[in-house]
């Protein structure tokens, strides 16, 4: 989105920033929210800033997101003050406006929000070895544990039913009632898979839904690239990406956590013999979540391998789904790309299945 110079400072001035601005620089790497980079000068100190107009055609209850943000960072803030000299990449820092609000809403309807920069850290994009995947399993232990004393229903839940495996299955049944150009006939086995084990893919909600799991705060997009490193790659600091932070099993994260870091190709990967759940990799994220993770109720606990497949039956059925419904929701590049997809996680599915007696021993 082309925003003007001038209205942009107009936005940033709303804000409770001190000092002089110096620089303003678009970042052109985002997908879903116009964002930008300033630098102020306050009494010789130098402050960067990240101001972002929140896509509200993706999250439709901004002002909610942005109170979840600010609960849960504040939370994690009181936990780390005293006991770290770098809170500041530690965790996100809201900035309000200048009235005190989470966002402000500029002449057009535009929902804006700031955070202070966290600068000198890095990011990896994907997992490479099992050093990497023992500190993002410890980062994300280390969230929840931050967490485990919130109480994750005072969140809104701002996309509704997002991990509802019930409701992902009646979606799959009304797409197939549609039948978009008959595209039925070419998702045999893969639906016939996915109906098959429909009912163990309802553990996770059904048990939440009756109580036996709690009800904790959930980051729903658990991949290493939401990670923020030292310099040096050695040390996990920060979880950042936290818009669809909302209330849910924390079972959810460890779900995606493992879907994402331990299979040996991408999401989009066509060639279905490359696609394997690395056992190496799985034990490593896993001792690394275990590290930091000690909250956990003994269901929790025994649910963490089972989570990945589940997440990872999830997916298979949104991207059949999606597909039986004429590719409206995911964005594709090639023709049958969503099926692609689900082939991709059932094949990740069966693997885990395959190597289920190796991924539980240590459970």
């Amino acid at each position: 989105m082309d925003i003007p110079e001038s209205k942009l400072q107009n936005v940033i001035n709303n804000f409770a920033i001190e000092g002089s601005l110096t620089s303003i620089k678009v970042n052109k790497e985002g997908h879903i929210n116009s964002t930008f980079f300033t630098t102020f000068t306050n009494q010789g100190a130098v402050q960067k800033y990240t101001h972002q107009r929140i896509n509200t055609l993706v999250f439709k209850q901004p002002v909610e997101l942005m109170e979840n943000i600010s609960l849960v960072t504040s939370h994690i803030r009181s936990k780390l003050a005293g006991h770290y000299d770098n809170v500041e990449q530690r965790c996100l820092q809201v900035i309000p406006t200048r009235s005190g609000a989470n966002v402000y809403i500029d002449e057009d309807g535009g929902y804006w929000r700031t955070y202070q920069y966290i600068d000198h850290v890095k990011t990896f994009k994907t997992i490479a070895n099992a050093e990497q995947a023992y500190l993002l399993g410890e980062a994300i232990g280390n969230f929840q544990l931050q967490l485990s004393d919130f109480d994750g229903n005072l969140l809104h839940e701002t996309i509704p039913h997002f991990h509802d495996m019930r409701l992902r299955y009646k979606q799959l049944q009304d797409a197939i009632q549609v039948n978009h150009n008959n595209r039925i006939a070419m998702v045999g086995p893969e639906l016939e898979y996915l109906l098959d084990n429909k009912e163990r893919g309802f553990i996770l909600w059904d048990k939440m839904q009756d109580g036996s799991l709690p009800v904790r705060v959930t980051h729903n997009d658990t991949k290493i690239n939401n990670v923020l490193f030292t310099l040096d790659g050695k040390e996990a600091l920060c979880i950042i990406d936290l818009d669809t932070v909302m209330p849910g099993t924390i079972l959810f994260d460890t779900g995606d956590m493992i879907r994402t870091a331990t299979t040996t190709a991408e999401e989009d990967a066509t060639d279905l013999s490359t696609i394997q759940c690395d056992v190496q990799l799985h034990a490593s994220l896993l001792e690394g979540y275990f590290s930091k993770a000690d909250f956990l109720t003994p269901l929790e606990r025994s649910l963490v391998v089972e989570s990945g497949r589940n997440i990872t039956q999830i997916m298979a059925v949104r991207f059949l789904t999606d597909f039986l419904n004429g590719d409206r929701y995911y964005h594709i590049d090639r023709e049958n790309q969503n099926l692609e997809r689900a082939m991709n996680q059932i094949a990740l599915m069966q693997n885990m299945d395959w190597k289920w007696e190796m991924l539980t021993q240590k459970m």
